[in-house]
């Protein structure tokens, strides 16, 4: 299998497949068991977005237990179908576990070889016209889909900040600059047009024991990007998986989610 090569522009060099969204490299190799697991649930992934008749769909895994938090997956990207037939995804990552993250084109089995908390897929189906929006960004020129990445990164990134970008964050803010290509030439300009379609980002119940563990431990998680009057109230507002699939039908974007579990 292909290394993932990241999309920045200037990057020739292929990186090691241990980036991931906000984990770190404790597991450099996955073992038979992950390998086979992973590659069956891209299998049944591709042959039903092969039969949704969809070009471009929004993809998510469920990387990480965040049922604590209320939340169901942890991760998404962008599936598109090829016109030489495979899917691949293009989605932002961290890389195991720095403060720093990189945009990467893949196929559906590196997407999903990882150490899954849950062997799930769900996607989200664009409207046609937003489909067509996000196939032209995404065939385009890298430097196009790169355009508002951030490689500084926190896993709780503010969602309206710009010190900061999470994987999830660069996805919905690529939306919009892709339904917009002509206006939004910046974060600030896509965080507009998101929350003029009423995006509403998910605000995690963070207390400082857990905020300050979480900085002094983990490179990839900082809070210093949320306003004092939200974060000292324990309101860490950021991008998810869960707030996302819930914006894009109330917003007219695209269809509530359908999933698939490995049985």
């Amino acid at each position: 299998m292909n290394r993932a090569l990241p999309l920045l522009l200037g990057l020739a060099v292929l990186l090691p497949m241990q980036a991931q969204a906000g984990r770190s490299c404790e597991q450099a190799k996955p073992t038979p068991e992950v390998i086979v697991k992973g590659m069956q649930l891209a299998e049944r992934t591709s042959q039903a977005l092969d039969a949704s008749g969809a070009r471009v769909v929004i993809l998510a895994r469920a990387g990480q237990d965040l049922s604590k938090y209320g939340l169901r997956y942890s991760h998404l990207g962008f599936a598109y179908k090829t016109d030489a037939g495979p899917w691949r995804v293009v989605h932002k990552l961290n890389q195991c576990g720095t403060a720093v993250a990189a945009v990467y084109r893949q196929g559906l089995g590196e997407f999903f070889l990882d150490d899954l908390w849950r062997y799930e897929a769900a996607w989200a189906v664009p409207t046609p016209a937003v489909q067509a929006q996000l196939i032209a960004a995404l065939n385009a020129p890298p430097a196009r889909i790169v355009r508002l990445h951030t490689a500084p990164y926190s896993i709780v990134s503010y969602a309206w900040g710009r010190k900061y970008q999470q994987s999830n964050q660069w996805a919905v803010e690529t939306l919009a600059a892709a339904m917009e290509p002509a206006t939004i030439g910046n974060r600030a300009q896509a965080q507009a047009w998101m929350q003029f379609k009423g995006y509403e980002p998910t605000t995690l119940k963070l207390g400082p024991l857990t905020r300050l563990g979480g900085r002094v431990g983990s490179a990839n998680v900082a809070f210093d990007d949320h306003p004092n009057d939200k974060r000292f109230s324990d309101r860490i507002e950021t991008v998810t998986v869960d707030s996302v699939f819930a914006w894009l039908p109330r917003a007219g974007l695209g269809a509530a989610p359908v999933t698939l579990k490995l049985q």
